[in-house]
């Protein structure tokens, strides 16, 4: 199985190695970076809609190409992703307790950072800015094409049930996707070794090609985001961009109030000081936010976790497995875009509409492990699924995914990274003396460098 890769400019199911610092120089040329070439598209679209906004408005058309071309991969993806999530976890009766605690935890985690986002979100009101364009939108007749007429509680539970495995491929039922997805990873599990590996092969080999398509689709990402960018400002004005950039800089307030708090009382609560921690993973941390990708330090904490304390074998079962079902990063991110585009679409949604959508994201932010950009890929996927939400603020929130998963993969690492030495704690699989040893070199080695 491959491992997360919240970076969009990554090549998908390429593993991606640590980064020394002596490689730096070997970096592509900044031109060729799909990241800048975004934050280039989204310059131009701006600069665009202020300057000739009766130009600009036409351009949305751009934005909605880039939309259909990433709903095509999105039933496919979601579906190997899940698939091969859960056949990776094995028999969970042969892992025993490390893998029944660890799956636990990532459930309890990444439940409380789903609600975190959710709250965070209409606390902060995120997305209210973008009212103008959006009701200029729909003045012009253009309701939100997610929008769909409100089904009764039994209509929705009947309809996450397939009747027809394709169908549900071809209607884009995403919660029917993930339903025969978790079936066929489960019918996976009870089939021998024997039978079951060439299955697994024929679906990581499926989900090479699938991550090819996606990233050629992603190569056309700055031409939608200037679209949908130029459609945004010409609409509105500066509203659009002010509110882009309220949501990244609350994104970021929450991911640290996430980290300091949540993950600090789970680490209090083990005794963990967390700060001593960060400081362990310190260089992991700075590759990551780097490269955006937390797939980049996952061989680096395979071996440098042991070393804390943890043994070999609950570090060898959680830290991969966290890689694809505790992303407390990416849950942020799903709900507070999930509020995002609720407010800026005038699409309410109470208390009970919101434990729903939470609900479908424990599932769905399961499939953003192995998907190029995977957290935006996914989060389009969740978005679908609800039936209620509008697509059209996608392309413009891809526009600033590219700030946003630094935060993403930075969150994700330290979640994973502190969930492995939990486990470890809770399955009597942890060293203390081997954690103060390893701290004491650290800082032995560090001062003798300084």
């Amino acid at each position: 199985m491959h491992t997360t890769t919240s970076d969009p400019t990554a090549i998908p199911g390429t593993p991606t190695p640590p980064t020394p610092a002596s490689a730096t120089s070997k970096r592509p040329s900044i031109w060729t970076n799909l990241g800048f070439q975004i934050v280039v598209a989204m310059v131009l679209g701006a600069a665009t809609g202020f300057l000739v906004p009766e130009v600009a408005v036409p351009l949305k058309v751009l934005g909605d190409i880039f939309l259909r071309l990433i709903k095509t991969a999105v039933a496919p993806l979601v579906f190997l992703c899940v698939v091969v999530g859960v056949t990776s976890a094995g028999d969970f009766k042969r892992v025993g307790r490390v893998g029944l605690i660890a799956m636990l935890y990532f459930e309890v985690v990444s439940t409380i950072a789903l609600a975190v986002g959710l709250v965070a979100g209409n606390l902060l009101g995120v997305g209210k800015g973008m009212a103008d364009a959006t009701r200029a939108g729909l003045a012009q007749g253009k309701a939100p094409s997610g929008a769909a007429a409100p089904h009764s509680t039994l209509d929705f539970i009947l309809n996450v049930f397939p009747d027809n495995f394709i169908g549900a491929f071809a209607k884009g039922e995403l919660l029917q996707v993930l339903v025969i997805a978790l079936i066929f990873g489960a019918a996976l599990l009870h089939l021998s070794p024997e039978k079951r590996q060439p299955i697994e092969s024929g679906l990581n080999r499926i989900s090479d090609a699938f991550f090819e398509f996606i990233h050629l689709i992603m190569l056309t990402a700055p031409i939608g985001t200037f679209g949908a960018v130029a459609f945004a400002v010409g609409s509105s004005g500066a509203n659009v961009l002010l509110s882009l950039i309220y949501l990244i800089m609350s994104f970021y307030a929450v991911v640290i109030v996430f980290i300091v708090v949540v993950l600090g009382a789970i680490s209090t609560a083990f005794k963990i000081n967390l700060f001593q921690f960060l400081n362990f993973i310190r260089e992991e941390i700075y590759i990551v936010l780097g490269t955006a990708s937390s797939e980049s330090v996952l061989p680096r904490l395979l071996e440098k976790l042991p070393t804390y304390g943890c043994s070999r074998q609950s570090v060898g079962l959680v830290l991969p497995t966290g890689y694809a079902f505790n992303l407390d990063g990416t849950s942020i991110y799903m709900s507070m875009g999930v509020i995002f585009l609720a407010n800026a679409y005038h699409v309410p949604l109470d208390l009970g509409q919101q434990l729903g959508i939470l609900a479908i994201m424990l599932l769905t932010s399961k499939g953003a492990a192995t998907v190029s950009g995977g957290s935006f890929v996914v989060f389009a996927a969740t978005v679908a699924a609800t039936g209620v939400l509008p697509l059209e603020g996608l392309p413009i929130l891809f526009g600033v995914y590219r700030f946003m998963s630094i935060a993403i993969a930075t969150t994700n690492v330290i979640g994973n990274s502190v969930a492995t030495v939990v486990t470890a704690k809770l399955a009597g699989e942890f060293d203390a003396g081997m954690a103060q040893d390893a701290m004491a070199r650290l800082r032995a080695d560090r001062a003798a460098a300084a």
